[in-house]
């Protein structure tokens, strides 16, 4: 079992910069692809950034792109999200989440290829 909790989401002004942790627990943090997905209101669930496992591999939705970067430490269990250039449109529920299945040999991109999810932070992006 892998628990997640968010925190670092919050209100800034259009142009400003947060930065969300993701904090796992458990033994498995890093032998899982992990992820970044967002939800607004009235909108399916989307993923923004993901990284696999090993670190070498990440993909961007196009929308962050140049803007947001995605990191983790296996040391800390803990995966970040640094969000620079914020935009209103970025206004969301942020969730991370892990991969159901361990050491994948191809990163897990999708959905429903994550098995864990976090509650989810709340970012307001103001005009």
């Amino acid at each position: 079992q892998v628990q997640l909790v968010e925190s670092g989401g919050g209100l800034v002004q259009a142009g400003g910069s947060l930065r969300l942790s993701c904090a796992a627990s458990g033994h498995t943090f890093r032998s899982r692809d992990m992820g970044w997905f967002r939800q607004a209101p009235g909108k399916e669930r989307e993923v923004v950034a993901t990284m696999s496992w090993s670190g070498g591999s990440t993909l961007y939705a196009d929308f962050v792109k140049g803007r947001f970067t995605i990191s983790r430490d296996n040391t800390k269990n803990t995966m970040y999200l640094q969000m620079n250039s914020l935009k209103p449109e970025d206004t969301a529920v942020y969730y991370c989440a892990a991969s159901g299945g361990q050491f994948r040999a191809v990163p897990a991109r999708l959905r429903g290829e994550y098995g864990y999810w976090g509650q989810g932070t709340q970012v307001t992006v103001s005009s």
